[in-house]
């Protein structure tokens, strides 16, 4: 058993954290709440533009602050930036309170759902299909050691994603609220 309020989404950008965090939230009757989200809002600026002014060290600093911060939160479903599991202390904040799911998805498809997105800094580059393959290379490991459960995020629609997750959720005895059906 996986005792946990909270559910923490990794994997790379794309892989479906926002869109999947936001219906489990739902069905789970869990608060959603988006890393990146949340640092835009408290900037006041854009991710592209603290990377321009930061770079990307000034970033991650502020992303460790933050999901410090909400992963001490109770009952949430956290979709977490792409790049979280870079830093130590927050692949062992999100290990120790609550359970990780890794969405996993393969770089070409990464590639054909973040190719027009002009939000994704690391993606400004000549040759975005191979950043996420050398993103995918580096960072696989950490999603993996941080992971409780492993969902491949291909092709298949949202909703038939989450009723997957909520599946390996229940299967790993995830110790998480169910949303109660209205009274009559």
């Amino acid at each position: 058993m996986i005792p946990s309020s909270n559910i923490f989404l990794v994997g790379l950008m794309g892989s479906g954290k926002t869109t999947i965090g936001k219906l489990l939230a739902r069905h789970r009757g869990l608060a959603f709440v988006d890393s990146d989200h949340e640092i835009v809002a408290r900037c006041g600026v854009s991710i592209p533009t603290i990377f321009e002014i930061e770079g990307e060290e000034g970033f991650r600093k502020r992303e460790s602050c933050v999901i410090d911060e909400l992963s001490q939160r109770r009952g949430i479903v956290l979709a977490t930036g792409g790049g979280a599991v870079i830093r130590p202390e927050n692949r062992a904040h999100l290990k120790h309170r609550g359970a990780v799911v890794y969405l996993r998805c393969q770089p070409r498809e990464l590639y054909l759902r973040t190719r027009h997105d002009r939000n994704r800094p690391l993606l400004q580059t000549d040759d975005p299909l191979r950043k996420l393959q050398d993103l995918y290379a580096a960072r696989h490991a950490f999603y993996m050691e941080a992971a409780d459960i492993v969902l491949e995020s291909g092709r298949q629609s949202a909703h038939s994603l989450v009723r997957r997750l909520e599946n390996s959720l229940d299967l790993a005895d995830v110790a998480l609220p169910v949303k109660c059906p209205p009274a009559d």
